[in-house]
């Protein structure tokens, strides 16, 4: 199968194994992906399982035809893509290995007998290798998921050879959602190192890529931004989607009872997705994958031998082992005479990262009675807070406490053109009177939400929360809303006055009517009626302190010259800094430049 003029698939599916690495279900098999490049040298990229040598040399045979191949490249020594590299040697004599001192190493422990004397190219983290009209880069990528990993780029054709990067379970003919399988690889396999895969991510976002081509599952030829956000969202430890994942365990149904209560009343309150898991029959790595793909976990079990359930106690040391982080978590435990679930369960996440647990916790003895409903009620009333916030008809829309979420804060202005949603990164907005309660918002003359909402007379304020990623401010802050969609991507909700919510990362909203404009100069100050104002959450809001201490990305200026731009960090190398640029990230002029000290 050609990729390209000059690439061509050669890997092998495997429809007979049962358990990826003997502990994975994988009903619709395994594909090992191995590929050739032809040019005036011959690379090949990777071997295959140990199972099916033949077929795969047969594969080599037929897209080689006459010639022989130059090069081996090892980009990862797990035996499904390394078991054939003496069979291959043995066919190709001539042939050499490219690979670094780790890779080296691990084919000594690997195939003992197997000399390489005279037979390797050795590889340096940046290295090339020309084969002709192809310059290949290779990128080492430690613990992505072994120590020895690197990955590939060709330049000439622009693809990303990315190892285990970007694979999924299945054969290449399986009938499935790429998502799904790719989801519970990653977070499966991979998860657990997530900061070497941002990383990677970050190198791999300097790389002008057409296709990526991982050694598992398909390759990836189109929309290759879904698949590296998804990658960013997964090493990021960031929910996938919002949604509350139920996991539980029952011994004789009542621990069952008190969950088919609570999903039903998360359900009834709106939250977006309502997933329920008994541990003990369901496949234990989509459970997993499913707690870091929604953002809010309910755990409920029954206390065991002074301890919990075996099958919960395997789940949250699969979710701690992996940097289970950045969620809401609500347990329910049953217990006769001693419970002590809750405490356990508690216990064993206090080392994650960024868990806020509900102040509801359902404790059972023995059976469900009145009340442990009441309990369930309050627990399903906090876990859905803000789904029922931004509800329609189920908000509370004069809940003036939301003022209390205002300071020297960062916040999102939403507006509305006439055509599509807009929105900024703001932080001057302030509360100047409270009978009636009137909001001041500034805004700069040249943003494009100043000219929108001079026009329309309204706008939303919502608060942005510490939980805000960085990304929150790229979207908003770093582009026009003239040019550019920045709401692509979000199905907002919507209050009274038409005007778009963040669904995500605010703690309050505020619906504003301009009814007095102050002209300040290079600002214009809009004196507003608040109209509608709900609060979704606790959560602490984000002060412009706090963004540049724990969100905003630290600038890499070490040996360099130049500035530095204050808000996104970019840095520009020279001498003197032109009075007129514009940073080419976040269009902020040269007044929000430093030098590099």
């Amino acid at each position: 199968m050609n990729l390209t003029h000059d690439i061509i698939y050669v890997g092998v599916n495997d429809k007979h194994v049962d358990l990826f690495e003997g502990q994975y279900r994988v009903p619709n098999g395994m594909a090992y992906n191995s590929y050739v490049i032809l040019d005036e040298k011959i690379a090949v990229m990777d071997t295959v399982d140990i199972h099916f040598t033949h077929e795969w040399l047969d594969n080599l045979s037929s897209a080689l035809g006459d010639r022989k191949p130059d090069y081996l490249i090892v980009q990862h020594m797990e035996p499904d893509h390394s078991a054939n590299i003496a069979a291959f040697l043995q066919t190709y004599p001539n042939a050499k290995v490219v690979a670094n001192t780790k890779t080296i190493t691990m084919i000594g422990q690997f195939f003992e007998s197997l000399s390489l004397e005279g037979r390797t190219v050795l590889i340096e983290n940046g290295g090339t290798l020309s084969l002709g009209k192809h310059t290949l880069t290779f990128v080492f990528a430690p613990m992505v998921h072994w120590p020895e990993v690197m990955v590939t780029y060709d330049s000439f054709d622009r693809v990303l050879f990315s190892a285990d990067g970007f694979g999924k379970f299945g054969a290449l003919d399986a009938d499935e959602p790429w998502d799904d399988e790719a989801r519970r690889y990653y977070i499966g396999i991979v998860g657990k190192y997530g900061a070497q895969v941002q990383s990677l991510l970050k190198v791999a976002a300097t790389l002008d890529i057409d296709m990526i081509c991982p050694l598992h599952g398909p390759v990836l030829k189109e929309d290759l931004s879904h698949y590296l956000s998804l990658y960013d969202t997964w090493s990021s430890y960031r929910p996938e989607e919002e949604g509350i994942l139920i996991a539980y365990t029952s011994v004789y149904g009542n621990t069952k009872k008190a969950v088919d209560t609570l999903a039903e009343q998360l359900r009834q309150k709106g939250a977006p997705a309502v997933v329920v898991r008994d541990l003990a029959r369901c496949d234990l790595s989509e459970a997993v994958a499913d707690a870091f793909r929604y953002s809010k976990l309910v755990l409920a079990t029954t206390t065991y031998n002074a301890d919990i359930f075996p099958f919960m106690r395997n789940f949250i040391e699969h979710l701690t082992e992996r940097n289970f982080k950045n969620r809401t978590v609500a347990l329910i435990e049953n217990g006769s005479w001693a419970p002590l679930a809750a405490k356990v369960m508690k216990g064993m996440l206090e080392k994650s990262e960024d868990i806020t647990f509900t102040d509801t916790t359902v404790r059972i003895k023995s059976s469900v009675k009145k009340e442990n409903l009441e309990e369930i009620t309050a627990m399903a009333n906090e876990l859905c807070r803000e789904y029922i916030a931004l509800s329609t008809d189920q908000a509370d829309k004069n809940d003036m406490s939301a003022l209390y979420k205002i300071g020297y804060g960062l916040y999102v202005v939403t507006s509305h053109d006439g055509k599509r949603d807009n929105g900024l990164i703001v932080n001057t907005v302030s509360q100047v009177t409270n009978t009636p309660n009137r909001i001041a918002v500034t805004i700069n003359k040249e943003n494009y939400s100043h000219h929108v909402i001079k026009n329309t007379g309204k706008m939303n304020v919502n608060c942005l929360s510490v939980k805000a990623p960085f990304e929150v401010f790229e979207r908003f802050g770093f582009h026009s809303g003239r040019n550019v969609d920045k709401f692509e991507g979000i199905t907002p909700s919507r209050s009274d006055n038409g005007l778009a919510i963040l669904p995500n990362y605010t703690n309050a909203m505020l619906s504003l009517d301009v009814e007095q404009y102050v002209d300040v100069g290079t600002h214009g100050m809009f004196i507003c009626r608040v109209t509608e104002a709900r609060v979704f959450s606790d959560a602490e809001s984000m002060t412009y302190a706090y963004y540049f201490e724990h969100v905003k990305p630290k600038p890499e200026t070490q040996g360099k010259k130049g500035y530095v731009c204050e808000i996104c960090g970019y840095v520009y190398e020279g001498d003197t800094l032109p009075d007129d640029f514009i940073c080419p990230l976040c269009k902020h002029g040269a007044s929000d430049f430093k030098p590099i000290e």
